[in-house]
């Protein structure tokens, strides 16, 4: 049975009024002192410091409520300073890449079609170790029909409503199992360097996450060659964190246990059609938040000093020196 209970605690509470109240066990709590340096007495103080800030930047429109900024907080394990900078990047890397953040409708009939694809799906629950898995299906679409970027559009729709209604992926973090079954060479082309720099800028400047394994399954003979682009993006911590298995899912399960994976995978957690129509369900339901969301953005005109642009920080130039050293 593909049950997502405890996956939503947080949406009750938090969204409404605006104002944090914590859904964590005794036992995270615990974690979130030990591991990201959160102190609850201070937590209210820590908020409102970047509150403060954020209403003093002219530059940026961003969502205020206690819940975004403490993602932010708890991604950047409460320095402040390390907060500030990445809630500016968020903004900044949402700006510059309207292809990914615009018209994010799940009910458009082109992104509806893709998440019927499910290419992206965070599963059921947390793994053994209290963590977020999500499978990512790069295989399933065709390359021909569909653009790499509709499919990060849809992907991080998935990903921000993953983010709203999952508090416990805060202080745990996240295991990334990235299938490549069915990838061909026509998906292969459509990755290009520039695409995935901009995407690795993204998610390790830009967004607060804590992914902890980078697990690839299924790769086809060009795999190598493609990821070792990818990889010359990533930061050090973040290259030691990749496992590359092939088709050796018993490799896979010494790290992924079957009981979080999809029956297709030899795991018990559900189909993959029934995760698929639980996040369709998901983002209807809060398909409000979603449009809504276009308007927090920043306005490079207003911003103290230098605007930023994309080539700056999207740019390729002496990228691929690094590629030699790997």
């Amino acid at each position: 049975d593909c049950t997502f209970s405890g996956d939503r605690v947080a949406l009750v509470a938090v969204k409404m009024v605006g104002e944090y109240v914590c859904t964590l066990s005794e036992e995270l709590l615990q974690r979130a002192k030990e591991e990201i340096n959160e102190v609850p007495e201070r937590r209210a103080d820590d908020i409102e410091h970047i509150r403060d800030w954020l209403k003093h930047q002219p530059h940026i429109t961003a969502r205020l409520d206690d819940w975004t900024i403490l993602r932010f907080l708890r991604g950047c394990k409460f320095s402040l300073q390390r907060t500030k900078e990445k809630l500016d990047m968020f903004y900044t890397c949402k700006t510059l890449c309207p292809e990914w953040y615009k018209n994010r409708d799940p009910q458009d009939k082109k992104i509806r079609a893709i998440l019927e694809l499910g290419v992206m799906l965070p599963l059921p629950g947390h793994d053994h170790l209290g963590r977020k898995v999500i499978l990512g299906r790069w295989g399933v679409y065709d390359p021909q029909l569909v653009s790499v970027d509709d499919i990060n559009r849809a992907s991080l729709m998935i990903s921000d409503i993953l983010a709203e209604e999952d508090e416990q992926t805060t202080i745990t973090g996240s295991v990334f199992v990235g299938d490549s079954e069915g990838m061909t060479m026509a998906h292969i082309a459509s990755f290009t360097p520039s695409l995935m720099k901009k995407s690795m800028v993204l998610w390790q400047e830009g967004y607060p996450m804590r992914p902890k394994g980078l697990h690839y399954i299924n790769t086809p003979a060009a795999f190598d060659t493609v990821f070792n682009i990818f990889k010359s993006f990533m930061k050090e911590k973040m290259r030691k964190r990749v496992h590359i298995h092939g088709t050796d899912m018993e490799s896979l399960y010494r790290h992924v246990p079957k009981s979080v994976l999809p029956v297709e995978y030899g795991g018990t957690n559900g189909t993959i059609e029934e995760i698929t129509k639980y996040w369709i369900e998901r983002l209807d339901a809060r398909r409000d938040w979603l449009l809504e969301d276009e308007k927090y953005v920043v306005d490079e005109s207003k911003r103290p000093g230098k605007a930023k642009t994309s080539a700056e920080l999207f740019g390729l130039e002496g990228s691929f020196r690094k590629l030699n050293v790997d």
